[in-house]
């Protein structure tokens, strides 16, 4: 990817609401430039979709936790995404190498549905589990540096 498509994608993960006319001007490109390059980007599945930030307190939802999730046979199906696909609380599920085989993000409004949680997940996922309870999120989804020379 070239300088200007991550220029491009940087600014647009900042504020994916830009209009085309600004990203233009922030990137030193006209309007119908940059949006030829950003559909492009788009197509190439560089952009995945747009979205909104969303105040998880505000909307009821406070506690976060992260949990790893290690099945209780390691020789069984790796079928735990699967069997945890329903439950609404987990937000996100990571394969991950190291002891665990998956971390989970969790969002609910209270430790208590926290506990329960906890049970329902080691019952259907049939799965040991480790949690951390968040208690601040000083930054989140920061897109970082992106390469100059991207593998793949």
């Amino acid at each position: 990817m070239e300088a200007l498509d991550r220029n491009i994608v940087q600014v647009l993960a900042l504020d994916g609401r830009i209009s085309f006319a600004d990203l233009g001007r922030q990137v030193g490109l006209s309007t119908s430039a940059v949006h030829q390059r950003v559909k492009r980007l788009e197509e190439r599945g560089i952009i995945k979709g747009y979205r909104a930030v969303v105040d998880y307190t505000a909307v009821g939802l406070p506690l976060t936790a992260l949990m790893s999730v290690t099945p209780f046979d390691p020789a069984a199906d790796d079928d735990i995404p699967e069997r945890l696909a329903d439950i609404d609380e987990i937000v996100a599920c990571w394969s991950v190498a190291g002891d665990e085989n998956y971390i989970l993000l969790i969002r609910v409004q209270r430790p208590q549905e926290l506990e329960e949680l906890l049970a329902r997940i080691r019952q259907q996922g049939s799965c040991s589990t480790n949690t951390t309870i968040v208690l601040s999120t000083p930054w989140e989804d920061r897109l970082g540096r992106l390469p100059e020379n991207p593998v793949g």
